[in-house]
């Protein structure tokens, strides 16, 4: 609509406000640019992996992983990252009969622990920062890490756990826990089912698989194939309940 109208009396000055008030509901009706619309979040086969993943409460009790197979999850859990290339972390796979008798009791009697394939011990050692040379002396070797940057890591970790022990078990709890994450989501990626359980008497797990004086039963960790019977993932909190931007 175009309207011309010239202010010169009242009749074209009441003539002019009409047009420019239908010129405004006008503009009103004039299409917007639409906002684009929401894309699907991106997904693969690692991320559909971790959002598929379980607790396992029920295993297949006749079902048996061979020692390699227990070799390949330990050794793709130690590629999860530590402080200071630490590394501080074993892991012991209570696997046979007799271990798994010894192990029940003092875990709550737990089922999952003889049914299970395995149930891992996974271990984290108060941080040592004397450690660092001999953990970076492959990394040197390897070409990845020149030798004179070795005292500029020593002396950071010296400063940052020397005399701190609680700082030396907060590091063995997060070493620990993120090496248990690796397996967990390895053996989901092999078709297995996991559990990272608390639910044990540390002191007599301690005593009873002779851990050295600095290591921690962090949680133990069952692994193997799975029956019917286990949940699927259960639902989250929303994001906005748990995410805020600074």
């Amino acid at each position: 609509m175009n309207c011309i109208a010239t202010a010169t009396d009242s009749a074209n000055r009441a003539i002019a406000d009409t047009c420019a008030l239908a010129e405004r509901r006008a503009d009103t009706l004039v299409p917007q640019p639409s906002q684009p619309a929401a894309q699907p979040a991106p997904t693969n086969a690692v991320i559909e992996n971790i959002l598929s993943r379980s607790a396992a409460k029920y295993y297949d009790p006749a079902a048996v992983l061979s020692d390699d197979q227990i070799r390949h999850l330990v050794r793709i859990g130690t590629s999860a990252p530590t402080s200071f290339h630490l590394q501080n972390w074993r892991f012991i796979a209570v696997r046979t009969p007799e271990a798994k008798a010894r192990l029940r009791p003092i875990a709550w009697n737990q089922p999952a622990i003889t049914e299970a394939a395995v149930t891992f011990i996974i271990i984290g050692q108060l941080a040592d920062a004397s450690t660092v040379p001999a953990r970076l002396a492959p990394v040197v070797e390897a070409g990845i890490m020149p030798a004179h940057l070795v005292p500029e890591w020593e002396a950071p970790a010296r400063g940052l756990y020397d005399n701190q022990p609680q700082r030396q078990r907060d590091e063995a709890v997060r070493t620990a826990t993120f090496g248990a994450a690796a397996i967990i989501y390895t053996a989901r990626s092999l078709g297995l089912g996991s559990t990272p359980m608390i639910g044990f008497d540390a002191e007599a797990v301690h005593r009873e698989f002779d851990l050295a004086h600095d290591e921690i039963p962090v949680m133990l960790l069952t692994v193997g194939p799975e029956r019917a019977g286990n949940w699927p993932q259960k639902p989250r909190m929303p994001v906005a309940d748990v995410l805020d931007f600074a």
